[in-house]
């Protein structure tokens, strides 16, 4: 089995749609570096009016990598310099399947 540590974000006004698929490209390439993540899909909710536009999944295979993975540096870099900046709220779920 997987887990799926989705995450929905709002976004600060100034958001633009390039900056948004800045934000899209950062998430993949930047995620997929974390050791134990398996995958990583980010995208725009095809509703442009959305109160939750941009999305994110990190895939793993357990806990421990979870768990592992909110604490990696590269995971905390990328919180600092692309999500904090941007967004204004986040909405985390973890799933398994």
């Amino acid at each position: 089995m997987m887990i799926h540590h989705i995450v929905f974000f709002k976004l600060k006004p100034e958001v633009d749609g390039p900056k948004l698929d800045e934000m899209i490209r950062s998430t993949r390439s930047q995620l997929l570096e974390v050791p134990g993540v398996i995958g990583v899909q980010s995208g725009q909710n095809i509703d442009t009016e959305a109160e939750w536009p941009f999305f994110l999944n990190v895939e793993v295979a357990t806990l421990e990598d979870l768990r592992q993975y909110s604490k990696d540096p590269i995971h905390v870099n990328y919180v600092e310099t692309v999500i904090k900046p941007n967004t204004t709220e986040r909405l985390a779920l973890d799933f398994q399947g």
